[in-house]
């Protein structure tokens, strides 16, 4: 789903602790003794050239079922832009029975007005209206070591609409107009991550299906597939290397549900095909003057394929940043700011929870 970044400001909060990471702080009992808060509540932020900037927030709530079981989050979200586009959301991603269940669910619906230049290269700046309702339920079981396996359900109500007659024509003329359209697939996980909010070692590959079709109630019939895979390198001092290669390959499906550019520093939906495969690399160095904060640099690309359009153009695009992090909790779930840079005028700022690509 394009144009939905959620991006978490919490600026107030990095430099906050100045104790030396080799030193342990001075507590009282009483405050020893007093257990830490599960609630997490933010004001969100984002900035692109498309939907400009938003404003919102998030309230989640963290527990902990049992002691091999990493910790859940529920929460809801809500945003709302400068541009008149909003989303409202709520979302669960729980582990239990000893991390041998993992459940996640997430509802969202919204209005994004986008305001393209050169809209899939076709040289012509378009503005356009998605109204969006998606929900989306994914359950995996352990079925041996640190592998998982389960089925996952996705409902779309996607629309498209041009906001001016010419707008329009290009979208009606290229296709893409949205769907609506329920799906079933399988899912399966591998994930020796030490942690599941902010991995310092190990790895985690996934692969998924979503079947799409007009006998489960929706107006078209496609398949998407989805491969992504994360590997993390510790260094001296709490630095680590995460490296993340991702891939989405659909068969027949329409302009909306192809693929799009999956790296910071473009919006979604921007650049489409049927086809998209991506790699990049995120280094995290830990300050160790500061006992939770963080800085980070990365690069990628991403490359679109598929179709004529793709295949005659450059369909190769790179992007690079930097950005700044900040642990919240014993949990190490962590507040992050991004800048990126894209080609062709592609930037975005991103205040965010949570590592890129860790969700």
């Amino acid at each position: 789903m394009r144009s939905l970044t959620a991006v978490f400001l919490a600026i107030s909060l990095v430099m906050s602790s100045n104790v030396q990471a080799d030193e342990k702080p001075e507590v009282s009992p009483e405050e020893d003794s007093k257990e830490e808060s599960p609630w997490l509540i933010t004001p969100l932020i984002s900035s692109d050239p498309k939907i400009s900037t938003a404003a919102g927030v998030l309230a989640g709530y963290v527990h902990q079922f049992d002691e091999e079981s990493p910790p859940s989050l529920f929460g809801v979200v809500g945003t709302y832009s400068t541009t008149d586009s909003w989303y409202v959301g709520a979302f669960a991603k729980s582990h239990f029975g000893l991390d041998k269940h993992r459940l996640s669910t997430a509802i969202v619906t919204g209005e994004i007005r986008n305001d393209y230049s050169d809209f899939l290269s076709s040289g012509l700046d378009v503005q356009t209206t998605d109204d969006v309702t998606m929900f989306a339920l994914r359950y995996a079981y352990q079925i041996y070591g640190h592998w998982y396996l389960g089925p996952q359900f996705v409902s779309t109500n996607y629309a498209i609409s041009g906001d001016n007659l010419l707008s329009g024509q290009v979208l009606e003329q290229i296709g893409l107009t949205g769907f609506k359209s329920n799906g079933l697939g399988l899912y399966t996980q591998y994930d020796t991550r030490d942690n599941q909010y902010s991995p310092s070692t190990g790895q985690v590959f996934e692969a998924h299906n979503v079947a799409y079709r007009e006998s489960l109630g929706g107006e078209v019939s496609f398949d998407a597939f989805t491969a992504d895979y994360q590997y993390y390198i510790p260094y001296d001092k709490g630095h680590v290397l995460a490296l993340h290669a991702k891939g989405r390959w659909t068969d027949d499906a329409p302009p909306s549900g192809y693929s799009s550019v999956d790296l910071r520093g473009y919006t979604r939906g921007q650049y489409l095909a049927p086809h998209m495969t991506m790699v990049e690399a995120d280094y995290r160095y830990s300050v160790q003057k500061y006992k939770k904060l963080g800085l980070a640099a990365f690069a990628g690309a991403a490359a679109l394929y598929g179709d004529d359009e793709s295949e005659q153009g450059d369909n190769v695009y790179p992007a690079g940043g930097v950005g700044v992090f900040y642990q919240l909790n014993e949990e190490k779930m962590v507040v992050r700011a991004d800048i990126a840079v894209g080609e062709d005028g592609n930037y975005g700022f991103y205040l965010q929870f949570g590592h890129p690509f860790e969700k």
